[in-house]
């Protein structure tokens, strides 16, 4: 299109665009062109036109940077709350499940006669699993049964005997008290006699002839008392032989002294009493000396029954003996009665022994390592099969740098590798009174002088909240790999 200047005359020329505002290249390159013949139709740049144009340009710049704006904001959050999560929790991934397990093992060596459970079962206390063979045990138990029947036995025979030396001990102390009451009489009857001999002087001569026919019955008795002392001897003699082997009490070899002792006794009165005829037959030839031997013999009879009376002072000792042969058999009883106690006791450990061919469960709980089969022979301390109860906790092994405000009773948070999508809940139960390394077989000794300082491990027990295992009993074991988040104050 032409243009009319101020003289009046036309011009050719191509209007001069603005470049920034077209966005055709082949618009362009017209416009730029003097040998272009025709212009091509230019579109009319508005603001609304600017509008659509400009941010196409524009908005991937913009996108970016509300990108970063967004990611500041959120990598902000984020790091505020790990900031606020890690300074109120303590965490370590150096955990596991613990548990109690229950050894189990004979008491006493056996033949296995049953079995009564299997591996991973569920046992009640007390449910019977293994059972061994118990005719040994119930041998020793019957055993032990006859011992102690014939304990009772010698202790009511102990007991009858202490009653039969009670009352020959009796009979015994008061024949001895008799014998001594005889001989005091005895001696009593020849000191009379002394005085009655000292009175029968002159009565000598008339008994001359009773003296003469007294001889010969004097005589005869002697020979009766030799008879009787030989047979005395010969009694005493056995007795004696017999009571050295054992064969017979004192107390018989006693008697047959006794016995011995008399018959000397006898044979010397009837050897005096020859000499008492003969005496009174030299009284009667010669009056003063048979008054002298009157006397005499009074005074022998005297001694004689000094004698006896000592004799039967020695029988009253030996009667008091006979106490203490009570006493001695009162121990006996006392005996008795203490082997009656020790069988019991013997019975009692029997019983026990026979107990123990039946194993049972200490716990509830699950079979676990069954080793034992029907037919093995097992010694004390063999173990058999474990018993995992269903109580558990977890330990974990803080860093000692990680224990500043840890206290018992804080709230845990715990993560099984077994249940990566289930949290569990506890409590910080207590912390272990020395690191793991101080528990170990060879503790290290940091007094060498080549000591590198390591930042030791403390075991902490965490016990789990009952409500968060509930369903889960069955499946937590001892040995599970765990998490642990603990919310310190």
């Amino acid at each position: 299109m032409g243009a009319t200047t101020l003289n009046g005359r036309k011009e050719n020329k191509t209007p001069v665009l603005d470049k920034e505002l077209i966005t055709d290249l082949k618009t362009l390159e017209a416009v730029e062109t003097p040998e272009a013949v025709e212009t091509p139709e230019v579109p009319v740049v508005t603001p609304e036109t600017e509008k659509q144009v400009s941010p196409k340009r524009k908005k991937p710049i913009g996108l970016i940077l509300a990108g970063l704006g967004v990611g500041a904001i959120a990598a902000g959050s984020f790091g505020y709350h790990y900031w606020q999560y890690s300074s109120t929790h303590q965490q370590t991934d150096n955990a596991t499940v613990e548990g109690n397990i229950h050894q189990i093992s004979s008491r006493i060596p056996g033949t296995v006669t049953e079995v009564l459970v299997n591996d991973n079962q569920l046992v009640q206390p007390g449910q019977l699993l293994v059972k061994l063979d118990p005719r040994d045990y119930q041998s020793k138990v019957q055993q032990a049964q006859a011992a102690l029947e014939n304990a009772r036995g010698q202790a009511q025979a102990a007991q009858a005997n202490i009653a039969l030396a009670s009352q020959t001990t009796t009979g015994k102390t008061t024949q001895a008290q008799g014998d001594v009451s005889n001989a005091v009489a005895s001696i009593s009857t020849a000191q009379a006699a002394v005085q009655e001999a000292q009175a029968g002087i002159p009565a000598a001569q008339a008994e001359v002839k009773l003296a003469q026919a007294g001889i010969p019955a004097a005589q005869a008795q002697v020979a009766q008392a030799n008879a009787n002392l030989e047979k005395a001897q010969a009694d005493y003699n056995r007795y004696n032989e017999l009571y050295k082997s054992g064969a017979i009490a004192r107390q018989q070899l006693d008697t047959a002294k006794a016995a011995y002792d008399v018959a000397v006794a006898q044979k010397n009165a009837a050897v005096q009493g020859v000499e008492q005829a003969q005496a009174r037959l030299a009284s009667a030839k010669v009056g003063v000396a048979k008054a002298q031997s009157q006397l005499a013999q009074a005074q022998q009879n005297v001694v004689s029954a000094q004698a006896k009376l000592a004799a039967s002072k020695g029988g009253l000792q030996q009667a008091t003996a006979g106490g203490q042969d009570t006493t001695a058999k009162r121990s006996q009883y006392e005996a008795a009665k203490a082997a009656i106690t020790q069988s019991e006791a013997s019975l009692k450990d029997a019983q026990l022994q026979l107990s123990y061919v039946n194993v049972t469960a200490p716990s509830a709980g699950r079979i676990g390592r069954k080793n034992v089969e029907v037919g093995n022979r097992v010694a004390v301390g063999t173990p058999l099969m474990a018993v995992v109860d269903n109580e558990y906790w977890v330990i974990a092994n803080f860093k000692e740098t990680q224990l500043e405000k840890m206290r018992s009773g804080e709230p845990v948070e715990i993560k099984l590798d077994s249940f990566p999508h289930h949290s569990f809940t506890g409590h910080v139960d207590s912390i272990s009174p020395a690191s793991g390394a101080q528990f170990a077989l060879l503790p290290p000794d940091n007094a060498t002088g080549n000591f590198t300082k390591i930042v030791q491990r403390i075991p902490v027990k965490i016990v789990f909240d009952q409500k968060s295992i509930q369903g889960y009993e069955s499946r937590i074991t001892p040995g599970m790999s765990a998490e642990i988040a603990v919310e310190v104050k």
